[in-house]
């Protein structure tokens, strides 16, 4: 328990002093809550011994009425220096694991951690959060008290003293055990937690396809299992844990019982005092009161133990190197000798799986390279490697000559702009999910680069125009409309490269129009990487690359590799007919 209690202090960083003050002040309001029984004790005594008048009672009066002032004042500044600094803690780590996730590569995100992202962020920070940072001074003054519950046996009476020694180690005994139990439980039920997360998600993200393909009683069998499964883990905890906890409340009845009786048996014996045993009576059933109070907190400090494991794995996932410092050059000219991008011999595999296999090409100022091929030969790694969401296995992607793992990051996507079939738009207003491009663009700009993007009319028709709010990921958009506002920002950021996933592939026939029309304001003296999937639009690349397993298997302009009749021409003629 102390280990684990001390790893938690660490995770607290720089309101680790916060919380060791308030261990001070917890121990203070233990005092305090204790004080009116010392003061009964001090009364009956006084009785007992015919020492009562008026005086002791006004001083047991505003004795009490002092302690339960103190109580307040020292639980008040406890709250303020644990429980809040508990809040703070979380929304700092809360804080550091975006900026975590954000220097992640993008595998991370397509090997099954969303689950276990959401489990961390849901689940784990908020039960750490609300369940046990309140407690730790607490669980500091329980072990204090213990300790001079058990000296003020001793000095009483050895014998008394060696009991309540004998007792607490007991505790202890069970204590231990009840850890182990506990430990390997929760480290199951946060696991269960974890699958359970990403099953919903899975669900939800996939709800259309299941509906389409009626695969709701399949799938809504497997997240029914999911739940059952995550109810039964935590069932099965609370049947492992239970019987401990039953030892443990009979360790503190066998133990109170035992002081009594010997207490009883000393007093018979003229051993101690009336005095002595009216107090004994008084506080007997404090006696095991603080270390039974630890270790019923025990399930959830083994759960909170379980949930720093998986915290701390999170964090610990390699984050992608930025450790360049140059910063790229401006544009080459067009007409330069110079490339603006070359890829010299990039290899790349994920985890063991090889998908690029010393790729070299080069794109000058200006110019439009397309990449084509089979789906799944490495057109999508191609491109995702040079904003640097993955980094090369071997070899290197120049641009303007300069090695990207030179480069920061933000130096490089600042002269990259992406768009993808795939849109994502913030639940925010219309304007929000534009001027994240440029997020120092005035509102003339922004509206500029909409009505470029062929998307103001349609703005201007919703209910608050550009203040709109829209829904998460754009869900009250048509796919053509979410598209064409993804073009306004990247025209708005006005980078001199440009990534396409062609646009286009899978919208309307109004909507492609309008889409490519935003495609060519974006394009404008840009240099383009783009991918191709109705080769049509790429009749005018400047360089056409064939893209399969993993190799350029063909390379050239559109005259050139039609004239090759080779892959190229054959995927032209399966398009036209």
């Amino acid at each position: 328990m102390l280990k684990i209690m001390h790893r938690l202090i660490n995770n607290t960083g720089k309101y680790k002093g916060r919380i060791r003050a308030s261990y001070i002040t917890a121990f203070f309001k233990g005092l305090m809550l204790k004080a009116p029984l010392v003061l009964c004790f001090f009364c009956i005594s006084w009785f007992m011994q015919g020492q009562m008048d008026k005086g002791k009672c006004v001083f047991l009066g505003v004795a009490v009425l002092l302690s339960v002032i103190l109580q307040a004042v020292f639980e008040h500044l406890s709250n303020v220096l644990q429980s809040a600094a508990g809040y703070m803690v979380f929304a700092d780590m809360r804080l550091r694991l975006g900026d975590h996730l954000r220097k992640l590569p993008m595998g991370y995100f397509t090997e099954g951690n969303m689950g276990k992202i959401s489990s961390v962020l849901a689940t784990d920070m908020v039960f750490i959060e609300e369940n046990c940072m309140g407690v730790l001074s607490e669980l500091v003054t329980f072990i204090i008290s213990q300790g001079i519950m058990t000296a003020m046996m001793f000095v009483m009476d050895l014998r008394l003293g060696l009991l309540a020694l004998a007792v607490v180690a007991a505790f202890i005994i069970v204590g231990n055990l009840m850890l182990k139990t506990s430990t390997k439980h929760s480290v199951i039920k946060q696991e269960a937690s974890e699958s359970l997360s990403r099953e919903v998600l899975d669900f939800a993200e996939g709800i259309g396809i299941i509906k389409s393909y009626n695969m709701l009683g399949e799938k809504s069998k497997r997240l029914t299992d999911e739940f059952e499964k995550s109810c039964k883990e935590s069932i099965d905890f609370e049947i492992a844990y239970g019987p401990w906890a039953r030892a443990l409340y009979l360790t503190f009845g066998i133990g109170t019982a035992l002081v009594l009786a010997l207490c009883a048996y000393l007093f018979n014996a003229g051993l101690i005092s009336d005095v002595y045993m009216v107090g004994m009576a008084l506080f007997l059933f404090d006696m095991f009161v603080a270390i039974k109070s630890y270790y019923s907190q025990m399930a959830r400090l083994t759960v909170t133990h379980a949930s720093l494991d998986r915290i701390e794995e999170v964090f610990a996932a390699e984050e992608l190197a930025d450790e360049g410092k140059k910063q790229l050059a401006d544009v080459v000219e067009a007409g330069s000798s110079s490339a603006e991008i070359a890829y010299d011999n990039v290899s790349f595999a994920y985890t063991d799986k090889d998908v690029l296999k010393e790729v070299s090409f080069e794109i000058k100022q200006g110019q439009m390279t397309a990449l084509v091929g089979p789906s799944g030969g490495g057109k999508s790694t191609i491109a995702s490697l040079l904003a640097r969401f993955w980094d090369v296995k071997s070899g290197r992607i120049l641009v303007r000559g300069e090695d990207i793992r030179n480069v920061s990051l933000g130096s490089l996507m600042d002269q990259i702009s992406m768009v993808f079939q795939r849109v994502y738009l913030f639940q925010d207003t219309v304007y929000n999910n534009i001027v994240i491009g440029r997020p120092d663009a005035t509102r003339e700009e922004v509206e500029e680069a909409a009505k470029k993007a062929r998307c103001y009319d349609f703005i201007m028709q919703l209910p608050e125009g550009f203040d709109t709010v829209i829904g998460e990921g754009g869900a009250s958009l048509s796919g053509g409309e979410k598209q064409r506002i993804s073009i306004a920002r990247c025209i708005l950021k006005d980078s001199p490269i440009v990534i396409l996933d062609e646009a286009t592939a899978s919208v309307d026939a109004d909507n492609e129009r309008a889409i490519q029309e935003a495609i060519s304001e974006l394009c404008k003296d840009k240099t383009l990487l783009v991918i191709a999937h109705r080769l049509k639009t790429i009749k005018d690349a400047d360089q056409i690359l064939v893209v399969s397993g993993g190799e350029i298997v063909e390379r050239g302009d559109h005259a050139s590799l039609m004239d090759k009749n080779g892959t190229y021409a054959h995927m032209v003629s399966l398009q036209a007919s």
